[in-house]
Order: C-alpha cells, then structure tokens, then sequence
C-alpha cells in the first residue's frame, strides 16, 4: 500500500470530493438505522426483538450486518440480507443454467442485466423477509401479554411491510451510489460499517466487567494499585494481545494463496509468432470467502426459527420448545436461562454442529464457484497447460486435487474463526464464571479484514491515478 500517496491523493478536489460524498451517504445510512417501524409501540416491539435475538444466532448475525438495526426495530430491520441472499440465488443459477452463464460472460452487457435481475429479486425476498420478522415479533408480544391493547389492521401491516422494504432497498440503492465512486464495493463498505458500528457495546460490556471489584482490586507487586477487577484485566490484556494475533492471522488467511504456473504454446502465423509466455493461475486458500459460514449460520438456525413460530402459535406444543431449545446458539444473553447450573454436554452440541457445516459448505461453494473442468477447457483452448500436466480431464484432475487440500486447510480455519465467539464465551465462564459476550464475533471479524484490505486496494489505485501526473512530472525533472 502507498499510503504516503493516498494523504498526498486528498488534495485533489474529485478525490476529496468523493471520500466526503461516501462519509455522507455512511452517517445516512446510521440514521436510517434510528427510524423506527411504524407498527404500534416501537418500545414493545424492541422488546420482543431482544427475545428474538437471544434465541436465534442468525437474528444476531443480522442485527451485526444491519448495524444494531434488528435490535432498534428500525426501518432497515431487514438489512441488505434480502439483496446478499438475490446475489447467492442468481449467482448459484448462472452455474446452474447454460444460458445465464453465457449472459454472465456476455461483457457489461450480461453483467448488467444479472445485476438488474439481482435488484428485482431483491423486492420480494424483502416483503418475504419483513412480514416473516413482524409475524414472529407480534405472536412473541402477544404470547407475552405485552401488546394485548394493539391490534394491527390491514393497513399497519400494509405499512410496516412497506416500510421496511422500502428501507432494505434505500440501503442497496446507498451501497451503488458508494460503488460508483470507485473507492471500494458500496454494499462491503456498508456491512463493514455495520460491525464497526457495534464496537462500543463491545468497549461498554467490558468496562462494566473491568471496573467490578466486588471480588477485589489490581495490586501490581505490591506498590500500585488500580480499582480494576484483576482477572477481567488480565483477561481482557491476553484478549488483546490475542485480538492482535487474530487480525494478523486473519490477514494472512485473507491473501493466501497457491499460485500455478500456467506456459503457452509458442504458435506462428505468417512472419509474427505468438504464445511463448508464462502466466499465474493463483488459488486462494478460502475461495468461497464468509458464505459458507453465512450458509451455516441460516441452515442451523432455521429449526430454531420454526420452533419460535410454533410456540408463539401454539405455547403448550412440546416441539416447537425443543427445536428452540436444541438449536439455540449458547450466548452471554441467554447463558443464565438455558444452563442455570453451568455448562452442560448441551453447550457444546451447537457449536459442534456448526463447526462440521461450515466445513461442508465450504467444500460446497468452492466447487461451484471454482469450476475446473471450465478452467481446464479454457486453458486449452488457449494453448495453455501446467508444466508436467497433460491438457484437458488431466489438467481438470490435477486443479481438482490442489483445491481439495486448500480446502481442507481453509475450511478448518474458516471453521476455527467461526468458533472465535464460542472459545472467548468458555474461557471466560471457566475463569469468571459466566461469559460476557462479543458483538464482533469472528466472522464478523473476517468481513471487517476482507473488507478493509479491498478498500485500501481501491483506495491506492484510485490514488495512484490521482497522483499520476505528480509522478510523471518528478520523473521528468
């Protein structure tokens, strides 16, 4: 990264202008966030949002991406969910379908009309997603006697479900509007925002556990003395320093790699030759990136869900508690509740479960993203070939076997990321006595790296272009 260049590039008014336009749209975007439905009592639905998030690990994954936006009963409740989910959805079918997959590499064009289809697809997913959420957060109240005296007509849900979708769509529309200012993706940029947002939950929850001396105060060897908790202290000193390794690991994870050397065959046409060159083929360690944890988070959180909606409907149904029960992610929020007497072989069944679906979805998406027949195919049409490998099935068999053992290695430490909150969690019911909780888990630990490393790469290219003529003129002199 050049970053002297980046400080010298804000002296360009386009380039100024542009970093100002995306802080603007971002401090939008957080207020957006502070809107509230308009569906009865905000302040009762909040409520019920708080319930729902104890109990179901995919709401709080939500809540992480929409900023806190679930657990304030704002307008973009829903969130850019509906639009990442029309993105999987049509990215999955131009795989899957001949024709959709000739559009995709049909230039701007194609890649324009899937982007048109993505927004569309985005609209009912969202009114699917919106009316899902209210259903859920009324039958809770209603089970709860807290909303008794409200009594919803058609043109409240009319409303609310509007709003909503219309909030989800403000916030695809603010992520294009980042994206067409060339400093990194709009929709990463808002999700990164997102997490970052919930930073001072995080800060506040640890200070209230690090200036507790009911059990008693740091005493350093003797000659000083601070009114801190001495195991959150040296708890939250490992934490950092581990925070630190984390992020250096995650770094490296991010920009690993195999890289393959591809050679083309030398041809001749007439008096001018071509080929003869080397090329790369670089392989990322984790290919799929966070969508196999994504996709283990919905699969495994989908019972506990159906289990919600059949005990609000139906409270004395001994299945719909089950479901909740069993698949219920083990959390600071509701770690009193469901293990009153500590933890229990319960504790380690969610994670566990998730741990093995990670891994399995990871396996999954890399073989529809990373196609190596279709790679094989194009490198022989090229002319290209792997030294020592023969072209065509060869080659296919060849790419099969190096992405399977990236995988392996990948989709274990995707797996172990995504583990992060639950390791912290027993650690400190181990040492303390009851776990404190994270509102930046380990994935979403990933997507602030990911993200972060993108928009600096956009960040110095579009610097670069800025300064361009600064550096031809020194050259020149």
């Amino acid at each position: 990264m050049h970053f002297k260049t980046i400080f010298k590039s804000l002296k360009n008014k386009d380039m100024l202008r542009r970093v100002f336009i995306i802080l603007g749209i971002l401090v939008a975007y957080r207020l957006l966030a502070h809107i509230p439905v308009p569906m009865g009592n905000a302040s009762t639905f909040k409520e019920a949002v708080s319930n729902l998030l104890e109990k179901s690990d995919f709401s709080s994954f939500l809540n992480l991406i929409s900023g806190g936006g679930l657990a304030s009963f704002s307008i973009i409740l829903v969130g850019l969910s509906p639009y990442i989910t029309g993105s999987i959805i049509i990215q999955l079918l131009t795989k899957a379908i001949p024709s959709l997959e000739e559009l995709s590499q049909d230039g701007e064009t194609g890649r324009r009309k899937i982007n048109q289809w993505t927004r569309m697809l985005t609209i009912p997913l969202a009114i699917i997603q919106s009316i899902a959420y209210i259903f859920i957060l009324y039958q809770s109240t209603v089970s709860a006697n807290v909303a008794t005296e409200f009594q919803p007509t058609i043109g409240d849900w009319v409303l609310s479900v509007t709003a909503m979708t219309a909030g989800s769509v403000i916030l695809m529309w603010l992520g294009e509007l980042i994206t067409e200012q060339g400093i990194g993706n709009g929709i990463s940029m808002i999700i990164f925002a997102s997490i970052i947002s919930q930073l001072p939950t995080t800060l506040a929850s640890l200070g209230t556990n690090l200036f507790d001396t009911t059990n008693g105060s740091l005493d350093l060897f003797g000659w000083i003395h601070l009114p801190v908790n001495p195991v959150v202290f040296w708890i939250i000193v490992c934490f950092a320093i581990a925070m630190l390794a984390v992020i250096f690991f995650l770094v490296k994870l991010n920009e690993a790699q195999r890289v393959i050397t591809i050679n083309y065959a030398k041809r001749v046409h007439g008096n001018t030759s071509y080929g003869g060159i080397k090329s790369i083929l670089p392989i990322k360690l984790i290919a799929a990136g966070v969508i196999p944890v994504i996709f283990a988070t919905a699969f495994l959180s989908l019972p506990a869900l159906v289990g919600q909606v059949i005990t609000s409907i139906n409270p004395e149904n001994t299945l719909g508690s089950t479901l909740t029960t069993m698949f219920t992610a083990p959390s600071a929020s509701n770690f009193q509740t469901l293990y009153p007497d500590g933890i229990t072989a319960q504790w380690f069944l969610y994670p566990t479960t998730y741990f093995v679906l990670v891994i399995m979805f990871t396996y999954f998406y890399t073989s529809i993203i990373f196609n190596t027949n279709e790679i094989a195919d194009n490198l022989q049409k090229q002319g290209g070939f792997i030294e020592g490998v023969r072209p065509g099935v060869t080659t296919a068999k060849y790419l099969g076997k190096v992405v399977n053992r990236l995988n392996l290695f990948g989709a274990l430490a995707l797996g172990l990321v995504a583990m992060l909150p639950f390791i912290t969690d027993y650690l400190f019911i181990v040492f303390i006595g009851y776990p404190i909780g994270l509102s930046i888990s380990g994935t979403g630990l990933l997507i602030v790296v990911t993200v972060a490393l993108e928009n600096l790469r956009s960040l110095d290219s579009r610097a670069l272009m800025v300064t361009y003529d600064d550096f031809s003129n020194e050259s020149e002199a």
